[in-house]
Parts: C-alpha cells; sequence; structure tokens
C-alpha cells in the first residue's frame, strides 16, 4: 500500500491501519520487504462487506457439560453413569434427543439432555454444531505435560472470577481487554459514524466486550438506559424547563479539564440514547411471541436479552454499524448442590431461548448474517460431590446460525471415563481445543484476516489449527 492511498483512507480508517501496523510489530521488522508488504496489505484487509454479527451467550457459573451433552452409545453411557451415579441421566430418557451427526468416532453416539430438545430441530437442519472439550490453554496440552507441569497453563485454572476472564481476555481477572472488543476495534474503521454501536452489552459490564477503542456500550434489556431527570419524565424534573437546564448543567464544556471531559461524555450518552430509543421504537412487542418475557409465571432472563438484541439487529439501518459484537448471558451454573433441580431448569430457558433467538433472526432475514455461540468459566467435574459437580476445565459448547457446518461435532470426543486420556481429576477434561481456536474461527468468519488474528486470539501461534471448520461464508 502505497502513502497516497494511505492518506486517502478516512481518519478512522488510517488511525485503525497504522495502529494494526504497530499492534503487528511490522514497523522496523527484520522480515524480508516483499514479505512486510504482504502484511501491510493484510493489515488493512479486515472485511467488512455486508452485515455480519456475533453473539455471546455467556454461561456464568460454569455450565455441567456432563448433563448438558450426554454420551448416549451403550459403551460410553455405561462409562458416563459409573462415574456420574447418581447425577446420571438414564438412557431411556435421552431417546428424543439423540444427535445423528458427522465428526464422531465410529460407534459413538451423543444425546442433548431432554430440557434441550428445542435445539435438535436446528442440529439436524444443519444450523447447529457442537464443539467439542474446549477450554483455555497456552500451548497444545497432553495429560502427562500437564502432571509434569512441563508445559505454561493458564493462570489460576479453576478459579470463577479468573476463568471468565481467561475466557473472555486470554487473561487473569484484571485483564481490560476481551476477544469481544479487540474484534470491535478491527470493525471500527467500517462502522464509521456508528462506532458507539459496534460492542453492545445486554448484561452489564464484562471484559468480553473491551477494546482497545471500542467500548462496551451497555443497554438494558427494556432498552436504553436513561438519565433521571433528563431523558425521563420523573419528580421535579418533569417540567421541560426543568430538564433543559439539568441537561445543560452536566453537557456544556467546563474550563476544568476533567469536568469537561466527564461532560462531553454525558452529552454522548445522551445523544446515544436518543439514537437508540428512536430505533427501538418500531420494534416493541415485535418478538414476543418466540421470545416471551415470562413462562409459566417464571421470568426468563435470557429471553428478554435476547430479544433486546434481536430488537437492536432489526434497528441496525437506522444505527449503521456493518460489525457488531453482542454479549447476553444466564447465571446460575454453579451447582456444587441440587443439580439435578437447578441445571433442568436453567438448560430449560437455554434451549428455549436460542431456538427462540434463532426464528426471531430468521424472521428477519439475517439467519446467515448473525452467529451465536456459548461459553462459560469451565465445564465440570463427571464425579459428583454428593449432590453436584465441582469447578472444572473443558466443556462443549454450541454455535448456531445460518452460516455454521451444522449437523456436527467439531474437535475431539472424550471419554466419559475416570482416569480417562484427558482426565486431570475427578472427571476434569483437559481441553483438546483452545479457545483462542474457538475465537479464532468466529473472528474468520467475521472478517478478520489470517495475519490478524493474533490481535483477537493472542496464543492462536501456538496451535496448528487456526480455523476449527464450523462456519462457512
Amino acid at each position: 500500500m502505497n502513502p497516497t492511498a494511505i492518506h486517502r483512507m478516512s481518519s478512522p480508517a488510517r488511525r485503525a491501519f497504522l495502529r494494526r501496523l504497530g499492534q503487528l510489530g511490522l514497523a522496523g521488522s527484520a522480515a524480508p520487504w516483499a514479505i512486510n508488504l504482504a502484511a501491510i496489505g493484510e493489515a488493512a484487509a479486515f472485511s467488512a462487506d455486508g452485515y455480519k454479527a456475533l453473539v455471546c451467550v455467556f454461561l456464568y457459573g460454569g455450565n455441567d457439560n456432563g448433563n448438558t451433552l450426554i454420551p448416549y452409545d451403550s459403551a460410553s453411557h455405561a462409562d458416563y453413569a459409573t462415574a456420574r451415579q447418581s447425577l446420571a441421566i438414564a438412557r431411556a430418557n435421552l431417546a428424543g434427543t439423540v444427535l445423528s451427526g458427522s465428526g464422531l468416532p465410529a460407534g459413538r453416539e451423543y444425546a442433548l439432555a431432554p430440557q434441550l430438545a428445542p435445539l435438535k430441530p436446528l442440529f439436524d437442519a444443519k444450523r447447529l454444531a457442537l464443539q467439542l472439550n474446549v477450554g483455555p490453554l497456552r500451548v497444545p496440552t497432553t495429560l502427562e505435560q500437564y502432571r509434569a507441569r512441563s508445559v505454561p497453563l493458564p493462570p489460576k485454572l479453576f478459579s470463577h472470577n479468573d476463568q471468565q476472564s481467561v475466557w473472555q481476555s486470554s487473561a487473569a481477572e484484571g485483564a481490560v481487554r476481551g476477544w469481544g472488543g479487540r474484534l470491535g476495534d478491527l470493525a471500527l474503521a467500517g462502522n464509521e459514524g456508528s462506532a458507539l454501536f459496534t460492542c453492545l452489552s445486554v448484561t452489564g459490564n464484562a471484559v468480553f466486550l473491551s477494546g482497545e477503542h471500542a467500548l462496551a456500550y451497555q443497554i438494558g434489556a427494556g432498552g436504553a438506559v436513561a438519565i433521571k431527570g433528563v431523558t425521563q419524565d420523573d419528580g421535579m424534573y418533569g417540567a421541560q424547563a426543568c430538564r433543559q437546564a439539568l441537561r445543560t448543567l452536566i453537557t456544556e464544556p467546563r474550563a476544568q479539564v476533567l469536568e469537561s471531559e466527564l461532560n462531553r461524555i454525558t452529552a454522548r450518552s445522551l445523544d446515544s440514547h436518543a439514537v437508540l430509543a428512536g430505533a427501538l421504537a418500531t420494534s416493541v412487542g415485535q418478538f414476543d411471541a418466540v421470545l416471551p418475557d415470562q413462562v409459566d409465571g417464571r421470568r426468563r432472563t435470557l429471553n428478554q436479552q435476547l430479544k433486546m438484541v434481536a430488537r437492536l439487529i432489526a434497528a441496525r439501518g437506522q444505527l449503521g454499524p456493518r460489525r457488531q459484537v453482542f454479549l447476553v448471558s444466564l447465571g446460575g451454573f454453579d451447582n456444587h448442590d441440587n443439580l439435578m433441580d437447578r441445571h433442568p431448569a436453567l438448560l430449560t430457558e437455554l434451549g428455549a431461548g436460542l431456538a427462540g433467538f434463532q426464528q426471531a433472526l430468521d424472521a428477519l432475514g439475517v439467519g446467515p448474517q448473525v452467529t451465536t455461540f456459548t461459553a462459560s468459566d469451565f465445564g465440570r467435574t463427571l464425579v459428583s460431590n454428593g449432590d453436584g459437580s465441582d469447578h472444572g476445565w473443558g466443556s462443549h459448547h454450541f454455535v448456531l446460525g445460518g452460516a455454521v457446518r451444522g449437523g456436527a461435532f467439531y474437535g475431539q470426543a472424550p471419554q466419559a471415563v475416570l482416569n480417562g486420556p484427558e482426565d486431570v481429576g475427578q472427571g476434569r477434561l483437559l481441553p483438546t481445543t483452545a479457545v483462542d481456536q474457538y475465537a479464532a474461527t468466529l473472528a474468520r468468519w467475521f472478517g478478520v484476516s489470517d495475519t490478524e488474528l493474533p490481535l483477537v486470539a493472542p496464543a492462536i501461534g501456538q496451535f496448528g489449527t487456526r480455523d476449527l471448520g464450523f462456519l462457512g461464508a
């Protein structure tokens, strides 16, 4: 790319290009000039043709993978039942959710938990894939290497806060940038004029959506979060004159630098609230049928969050971004006790929510343009601790959407047996696929070039496979 071409870029695109050059370490590199030219070209090659979005569904607490995707063939189920004992789901209860797909060793079969039955039609229609035994790794790691501690391991394994952070950012608690935010950084130039709506959280603050320049815009399940007294009619500020006076006080430029910056950010918040409120006004109630707020008198928090994501995607024409990353969540998965009572209810909400959300996307005509995936702190032990399961490591995750090469299993199917080749203790699975590989596969579909993948997934260079194959174009 010559200097004239760089100069002709828009300011955001030029800043993004130069920043990515610095991040990739191209300046002053000792590599041959021809290789540098190729890398420089690819550093500006983030593809943002058309609209695409990624939706992360984070399952806080550590989902019990053993009772989410259950070994079904006779031999594997027998091993699973021996290991799980009182936590095992009877094989007879799984006949309606057996998944017939590719990617498994001969003779191996899996079934979904009965509560996830709404997802089986998506799998059968090849719109849902299962990524097996994925978890944080710094380098490919064998059981022998883990036991000898002869390779670097992820920090603070089995800790909730740290493993949530490692999943979301590749670093322990205290990290300030997540891989969703790093995707947002790369997409900002293509979202010029609508950058604030690149990374959106409907579940509060989380490191996943924090980038170097991309901001995690937080929105409630009911809509844009208002500033009381300015953007809504309440109390003494009900009068228009009072609201306008307060708005002036909290948005006008000030002589003091920090105070002026606070007012600038407040003004931006008010402006974005007005844009969002207007864009969402036409979709009130649009997805209530497929994502109801309550079912049988029980609140469906995941439905409410996913419905807001669907409404935001429906408003993409008014909001303007060509690439978006969303975060929603469902909590309550830390089931050391009462697993057999609590976990089925959570899976019921998860299965119905994901299926309903896909229906909403299909109704909008964006099924192939939005990919939804699950993540969690960690998997859990096969062994029961009495009435539940303990913190684990590797786990199985769902990827769904019109671009997914579904009806298939990806990665290596672990043996559900104690002291097996993936068991680091108590039936904790040693991951055979890294989170960085999972993230890189999603990132490539999103438009990230091969050279830019380390900006999103820092450890990807340690792994031979950068694309796990579960996504098409």
